[in-house]
């Protein structure tokens, strides 16, 4: 498989790439640290007769996924059916994501969250469940790549568009340290990310992510401690 030029590292650093998709990102992120960083609180109740249907954007290679997946199954539904749908840009990883598990719940699919007939796709996955929306979707160190590569406006309208498409948030956003370190990684191998200089969203970035998602649906439910590289897990449900 051909890899996406734009989705390549940079020079010869793995941790330079535009778009977040690490080759060999749980080596230095566990997985399990990042469920260490979850709690109960943080998820809605939901009839235990239903499927549950849950949305991992930004999966890499599944390690994470999967942890999340038994973690739901042991912890906190444990007589329900789980099925979780990993999406990532990077069709390499998603074959890895694949080929590593062995999960029949879990589906992987390339998928660009931003774009929109990779959207369509996603929307299909729910249909199929016949559900109008997940009932939970997480999203994992995404925000910033997303907005990096998208610009303010496009990350604002992409947070409003939770309340279309989910009863409950996991997130955890990355500060704009990390946008600055990805910067000057990017710079060491002679490239860039272009908008980055057009930002205006920056050092209260975490702030504009909760306001903008209380303004739009959703009340939040839960704040993690903060991790070991010093992010915190929230949770949010939807208003009825």
């Amino acid at each position: 498989m051909v890899l996406d030029v734009n989705l390549a590292y940079q020079g010869e650093d793995p941790g330079a790439v535009q778009y977040g998709n690490f080759i060999n990102y749980y080596s230095f992120h566990n997985s399990n640290q990042r469920i260490e960083g979850l709690h109960a609180s943080m998820f809605p109740n939901i009839d235990t007769n239903e499927d549950i249907i849950c949305l991992d954007i930004g999966c890499n290679t599944g390690e994470l996924t999967k942890e999340v997946y038994e973690y739901l199954k042991i912890k906190i539904y444990p007589t329900s059916s789980i099925h979780i749908l990993g999406v990532d840009i990077d069709p390499i990883l998603i074959q890895r994501a694949k080929d590593l598990t062995n999960i029949s719940d879990i589906t992987f699919i390339k998928s660009n969250i931003m774009n929109e007939e990779d959207q369509k796709i996603i929307a299909q996955y729910l249909n199929s469940y016949n559900k109008k929306k997940f009932d939970i979707v997480f999203c994992f160190s995404v925000t910033m790549w997303l907005h990096i590569n998208s610009g303010d406006e496009e990350f604002s309208n992409f947070l409003k568009s939770f309340k279309n498409y989910t009863n409950s948030l996991i997130i955890e956003p990355q500060p704009w340290k990390c946008y600055r370190n990805a910067q000057r990684r990017m710079k060491k191998s002679d490239s860039n990310f272009p908008l980055y200089e057009s930002l205006k969203i920056r050092s209260n970035v975490e702030l504009f992510i909760v306001d903008t998602l209380t303004k739009n649906g959703f009340i939040k439910t839960y704040e993690s401690p903060p991790s070991k590289w010093n992010r915190k897990i929230q949770s949010f449900h939807s208003i009825k």
